[in-house]
């Protein structure tokens, strides 16, 4: 349930209707807004009396939220939400790009990736520390030293960092040197990561399953903005298919039904969406032009030789050309980058 105040209304009248739902067992949640309050109620709606709280001094209208996932879906937040990263605002009028390489491999590699995808215009720098991988034998990241190097990178450029965090116990060592925290595909239902990342106030960029449905990805940024951390961004990433030409299936009719669905941000990821190098740049487009707020793409100085995911890896000099055909979709459809 959603109760929306008058505007302007004075803090006392929220604080009456937050007892009166404390007292009839319900778990409310106010949401400050510059112009007006809205006091999202999580509990069993069939208990309370709609009509008297309606009618309550100060209240402007009472909603039932039908969908499981109160916080992020629209009808509890109609205005699109701007998520801010270190200064860079995702989910305005800008798209905005991530940019580097699946996995920091020294300082000389992160630090001129970053120096190159900041002058082709992106925004963020991305890059691995800690790596899921299929096999065990695989490069795994170099841990807390890569995250040295992330920041070693930012203070060089000055672009924010995003990079993932795998695990609850890591979250305070990866928010020490990261502007964003990054929920991996494998971890998107990892609930005890979600809800510590609810405790955490550092904005979180959280993948979508590889298997999963919109409304389980919903469900799981519902578990980080409900523990108190509304800065989330959707990431769609691909899904696992009956092709078997390309690594994942790029799911663009996410990006539209996602926004009619929630106020959240959404970005696309066309590198693990294709798996395929020749390809990232037309899915990078074709995300824009389905109405992403943003991409995340890799990018590596000497792509055939990246120690994880070489193939879907686009060169520095690929990535320039690349941002430059995006302002051009970005303009046609009333956007900048």
């Amino acid at each position: 349930m959603i109760i929306v105040m008058k505007r302007y209304e004075a803090k006392d009248k929220v604080e009456q209707i937050i007892e009166k739902l404390k007292k009839a067992g319900m778990q409310p949640v106010p949401l400050f807004g510059v112009e007006r309050t809205v006091i999202a109620v999580i509990g069993d709606e069939r208990i309370l009396d709609i009509q008297q709280l309606a009618s309550m001094d100060g209240v402007e209208k009472v909603m039932p939220v039908l969908k499981p996932y109160k916080f992020v879906s629209r009808e509890s937040h109609p205005e699109n939400s701007i998520i801010d990263v270190a200064g860079v605002r995702i989910g305005g009028k800008k798209a905005i790009v991530m940019a580097g390489p699946c996995s920091v491999e020294d300082e000389q590699q992160i630090v001129e990736t970053a120096n190159s995808v900041k002058e082709a215009g992106a925004s963020i720098l991305r890059g691995g520390a800690f790596k899921p991988r299929t096999g065990p034998y695989d490069f795994q990241g170099l841990k807390e030293e890569g995250l040295k190097l992330l920041a070693k990178a930012r203070d060089a450029t000055g672009l924010p960092v995003v990079t993932e965090v795998m695990q609850p116990k890591y979250i305070t060592m990866v928010a020490k040197y990261a502007d964003m925290l990054q929920v991996g595909a494998r971890n998107m239902q990892n609930y005890d990561l979600l809800r510590d990342l609810g405790r955490c106030k550092k904005p979180v960029l959280l993948k979508r399953g590889m298997s999963s449905t919109y409304k389980e990805l919903l469900l799981a940024a519902e578990y980080i903005v409900a523990n108190g951390n509304p800065n989330v961004v959707l990431c769609e990433r691909g899904i696992r298919t009956f092709v078997a030409e390309t690594r994942n299936t790029l799911d663009l009719n996410m990006v539209p039904l996602v926004k009619e669905l929630s106020h959240l941000p959404i970005i696309v990821d066309p590198s693990h969406g294709t798996g395929i190098r020749s390809l990232v740049g037309s899915m990078a487009k074709a995300g824009i032009a389905a109405g992403a707020d943003g991409l995340m793409v890799e990018v590596h100085p000497r792509p055939d030789k990246a120690k994880s995911d070489a193939d879907q890896t686009i060169s520095l000099a690929h990535f320039k050309t690349l941002m430059q055909e995006l302002r051009a979709v970005t303009q046609a459809v009333g956007r900048e980058l």
